[in-house]
């Protein structure tokens, strides 16, 4: 079985996922694109090499639809035979096109791919491809679908996480992101956006809210307070989980992941491509793995799929240098650290998705760039990305230094 080897991985700055964001006027195929040339032109890429593009898009409607994977390719000046294949895992999408482009390498199935996704939720709003799952009662009650903030509102309860410790880790994230931009962690990786004649719209991430302090997210409301009572789910949530009194809510805007645009692309390929290429390889991938994991929280995921791909690789957290748990909550990433017994210092480092913003379908191609990127800066070997998901599943890969 051949290796599958990291090459490279670029990203677009992320910017506000609203009408008056720095990207609101890229629309998502040009944020796609851009990074496809960018993959290509700093690589003096020959293209006709690539066999495939994976695009994760989790509201493949509208400007997000038809395929936009193969359109992109086409719009960078890729080969005509570059193929493209646009996917859907939730928040999970932008690593399971890494994970599934690895499979195909280690398979034989192909020489190299470009693991991508992108999401411009300025333009195609979340929940914008509609569906059973949000929408069909007969499917809510058999998945008791219960919106996400209210879960990780009930994994604070259940933990003890009171308002004060997420907020607390909230700023941790943004104090890290301004220090990781500001010492240029991030200048390896991020391609600034550029609109049709050529000029810069974007060159740095657009969320961040540098200096904020526990007073400033203190004055925040609970944002899922109101919809949990008046609608009923805190009611539902506590059928499933009875042995709680009530739900504390406690997760804000401030202390989620952030709605932004961005878009990520990875290179990767096997040991002749490299060759073929003139390329070195940074990273060989080492482990992959989904789960599906309890469906009303949704968010309990990502430790279990984290001792799978463990186990899957022989290895244990301590063989771990640096970990990417994507901050769709803070009571997430406070949990999986509580119940793997992994230090804060080496989770998130450069700051997460609560800082920088989670663009859904790009997001996990994003975290394998970061972890990447911190290994090289810190001349460490081994860093593990894992992201939960809705409805319930968690996703996660194992990367070790070359």
């Amino acid at each position: 079985m051949a290796e599958a080897l990291i090459y490279d991985h670029v990203r677009t700055p992320r910017g506000k996922g609203r009408p008056d964001g720095a990207l609101h006027e890229i629309t998502p195929i040009q944020l796609a694109t851009q990074v496809l040339e960018a993959v290509r032109d700093r690589n003096r890429l020959d293209t006709a090499l690539v066999d495939d593009v994976i695009m994760g898009v989790v509201s493949p409607v509208g400007e997000q639809g038809c395929n936009m994977a193969r359109v992109a390719a086409l719009q960078a000046g890729y080969a005509e035979n570059v193929a493209g294949m646009q996917i859907n895992r939730f928040c999970a999408s932008g690593l399971e096109a890494v994970n599934i482009a690895g499979a195909r390498v280690k398979a034989g199935e192909a020489d190299a791919m470009l693991a991508s996704g992108v999401e411009s939720m300025s333009r195609v709003p979340i929940f914008s491809d509609g569906g059973a799952c949000y929408s069909d009662p007969r499917s809510n009650w058999d998945t008791w679908y219960i919106p996400q903030g209210i879960g990780a509102d009930l994994i604070a309860t259940m933990e003890g996480f009171d308002r004060e410790t997420v907020d607390a880790y909230a700023v941790e994230s943004q104090a890290r992101a301004a220090h990781a931009w500001n010492e240029g962690w991030f200048d390896r990786s991020v391609v600034p956006v550029r609109d049709v004649l050529g000029q810069p719209v974007l060159a740095r991430d657009e969320h961040m809210r540098p200096g904020t302090s526990l007073a400033d997210l203190g004055r925040l409301k609970a944002a899922f307070a109101e919809t949990g009572q008046r609608d009923g789910l805190d009611a539902i949530m506590l059928q499933r989980y009875p042995q709680v009194e009530r739900i504390s809510h406690v997760h804000t805007g401030g202390n989620s992941s952030g709605i932004v645009d961005g878009a990520a692309a990875v290179l990767i390929g096997n040991e002749a491509f490299g060759a073929a290429s003139g390329l070195k390889p940074r990273a060989r991938i080492r482990a992959a793995g989904s789960i599906g994991s309890e469906p009303a929280i949704m968010l309990t995921g990502p430790a279990p799929v984290t001792r799978r791909v463990l186990e899957r690789a022989g290895m244990t957290v301590s063989d771990i240098d640096l970990f990417e748990v994507n901050e769709a909550f803070a009571s997430v990433v406070l949990r999986y650290m509580r119940e793997l017994d992994v230090p804060h210092d080496k989770v998130n480092v450069a700051g997460g998705a609560i800082a920088l913003g989670h663009p859904l379908g790009a997001t996990g191609a994003i975290l394998v760039g970061t972890v990447l990127d911190e290994l090289e800066r810190r001349d460490l070997n081994t860093g593990l990305i894992t992201l939960c998901a809705a409805a319930g599943m968690a996703i996660a890969l194992i990367v070790e230094r070359v």
